[in-house]
Formats: C-alpha cells, structure tokens, sequence
C-alpha cells in the first residue's frame, strides 16, 4: 500500500509555499528598521531646527528692549537716541583707540552721547569697523581715558553692585557692515561724575577696545 501523504509533502510542492513567507518577514522586518530610523531623523531634524534658530536669536538679543526691566535693560537700539532727548543737556565723546584692543579692531571708530534730563541719564553709543555679528559691551566710567583706560565702571552708589541699575551697560551686536548702535537709559542721573564710556567684546571685558571722554 503506497502512502500518499509522502508525495503530497514532497520538497517540490512544499518549498514554492515557504518562500513567499519568508520574503515577507524580511519585507516587514525590514519596513519596520525604516520606520524607526525614519522617526529618528525626524525628531533629530526637529530638534536641530530649534536649536539653530535659538543660535541666531542669542546675538541679537541683548539688543532688544528688556520690557518690564526699568533700569535692568542694556539697550534698545530703537530708542529715542541721547542727543535726541527732547530738553536734556547732551554732552559728546569721540572713541579713541586703546592699546588692549584685541586683532583685527584698528578700523573701529565712533561717538558717544550722554543726555540728563526729565527721564534720567540717556546713554547712546554708535560705532563702525566692528567685527560683524559679533556682540559688544560698553560701560560708563568714573575716570578719563587717559587714567588707566577709563580705570572702575562708574557707580551710582560707589562699593554697591557691579550690574544695572547701579551701573550703566549697554550690550549690542554689530550688523553685517560692523556698524553697532544702541540706547540705554537709568532714571537717575549721573551729573558730572561719569566722564567716560569704554567699549569691548561682550566676552573679553579686558580687552578694552575703544574710550571715549564726554566733554562737560
């Protein structure tokens, strides 16, 4: 008697029925390591969007008004310029180059004005030959440029903190061309105690590159 099961369960006729299901699995385990990696770049994508626009915004942002800071702000570049301040006496400066001045800032040039009026003490500065994008710092000082570069920051309250309000800041970031301007204004008035303004890199405040005398 012939059995019959082994010619129905012959390799010919069971392995064309295999196949197919083991082109599948790979087809699936496949999509699915597409998937995920797909996911993975997606969200990696995302993140790395957000964080190259939060690079750009930073440079920028030390420029913008600070609302709601008073006298913390250091600096609106669309503010009401000093010499500008309607009924305020204005007193003028012209930078000059320091010797601590760090490579490539020998084209720097530019003006200071000092406003004293009904709103306080308005500070505007304007400078070229800066390094474009990058970001500044300026301060008032208590002594000429000719004493030690412009010597301490000037304080309203001579000993007491190193930060606005107590002191006069102002942070801006030059343009394309290396022109950077800002305005800054402190409800108190300094009278003739701050006689000077220095500006440097924001991240290298030695590096004093520029002073500027008011002419009282």
């Amino acid at each position: 008697m012939q059995d019959s099961t082994s010619e129905t369960l012959s390799p010919s006729s069971v392995e064309p029925r295999k196949r197919p299901t083991c082109r599948r699995a790979r087809q699936a385990v496949a999509c699915v390591t597409l998937a995920a990696t797909a996911a993975l770049l997606a969200g990696c994508g995302g993140d790395s969007a957000e964080n190259t626009s939060a690079e750009k915004a930073a440079p920028s942002s030390p420029s913008k008004t600070m609302d709601g800071m008073g006298d913390m702000a250091m600096g609106d570049p669309s503010a009401t310029p000093a010499d500008k301040v309607p009924g305020a006496e204005v007193v003028k400066g012209t930078f000059a180059l320091l010797d601590t001045r760090p490579p490539g800032m020998d084209d720097v040039k530019g003006t200071a004005w000092l406003a004293q009026g009904a709103q306080g003490t308005t500070v505007t500065v304007s400078l070229t030959g800066l390094k474009p994008g990058a970001a500044y710092m300026a301060h008032l000082h208590a002594q000429h440029c000719s004493a030690g570069n412009g010597g301490k920051h000037f304080q309203f309250e001579k000993g007491g903190a190193t930060a606005p309000p107590n002191e006069v800041h102002l942070m801006f970031t030059a343009d394309k061309s290396g022109m950077g301007m800002t305005t800054v204004n402190n409800t108190r008035k300094t009278g003739e105690d701050a006689v000077a303004i220095v500006v440097h890199p924001a991240e290298a405040q030695d590096n004093r590159i520029a002073c500027a005398d008011f002419d009282f």
